[in-house]
């Protein structure tokens, strides 16, 4: 069966176990990616989750509502593909991490911005072995290139479904750190996000709501929350 169907033709959609890895079948028939390779994935848990996408599919299909599907397809059809190109420009995001650039003004920011990142960077030096310099103001300064060394090390580690899932959780934080706390679960996934907000809600805080701008944060906030369980799910 091909990547995405127009119209739902199958009556159920099941899991079987292929060796290592599993298989999504719609009345028996393999899911294929778009790329047309078998969507094979890591565990039983992941192979559930793309299988109730699947069978709670009902007309039209809606590719929308099937965020573990794509996300397998992703680390299937283009991270397999270029794992090592991917690792490396996640990890450039080392150099220019979000929790290291600060506010210059006001000090009631500043102070915020201290109290929220602070303890990140700390625990991203005792845990991870790279500490990273903050800096005041927006002009970039280069961080140690041992502790980026060590960084890279632990993206590159990840395996693809691993690396599709960190990914978005660095690229839609625009913090490298903020990644890693989140497959490490160092705090509720929620307030990690929070912790990527903060100059977005203070500028809220003093120029009032703007529905455009709260509606595309809301929906990086989702995929956010999807990328960490799709992490989760490759542990399970």
């Amino acid at each position: 069966m091909s990547g995405w169907a127009k119209k739902r033709f199958w009556k159920d959609a099941t899991v079987e176990q292929n060796g290592n890895q599993f298989t999504i079948k719609l009345d028996g028939r393999g899911v294929k990616t778009p790329a047309k390779s078998d969507l094979l994935v890591p565990t039983q848990a992941m192979a559930d989750a793309i299988a109730a996408e699947w069978q709670a599919q009902e007309g039209e299909i809606a590719p929308l509502s099937m965020p573990v599907t794509r996300s397998a397809n992703a680390a299937i059809d283009k991270v397999a593909h270029q794992h090592s190109e991917v690792a490396d420009m996640l990890a450039e995001y080392g150099g220019s991490d979000l929790l290291c650039y600060r506010a210059t003004q006001p000090e009631a920011l500043i102070a915020r911005q201290a109290a929220a990142w602070d303890p990140l960077l700390d625990w991203a030096d005792s845990t991870l072995g790279a500490r990273l310099k903050t800096v005041s103001g927006i002009m970039h300064e280069a961080q140690d290139q041992g502790a980026l060394t060590v960084l890279k090390r632990r993206v590159h580690v990840f395996s693809n479904f691993e690396l599709a899932a960190f990914h978005d959780l660095v690229a839609l934080s625009g913090s490298l750190v903020l990644g890693f706390a989140a497959v490490h679960g160092l705090r509720p996934i929620e307030e990690i996000w929070t912790l990527s907000r903060v100059d977005e809600n203070w500028q809220e805080e003093q120029w009032g709501h703007d529905d455009e701008a709260s509606a595309l944060a809301e929906t990086k906030r989702q995929a956010f929350l999807h990328a960490e369980k799709f992490f989760q799910l490759v542990q399970k």
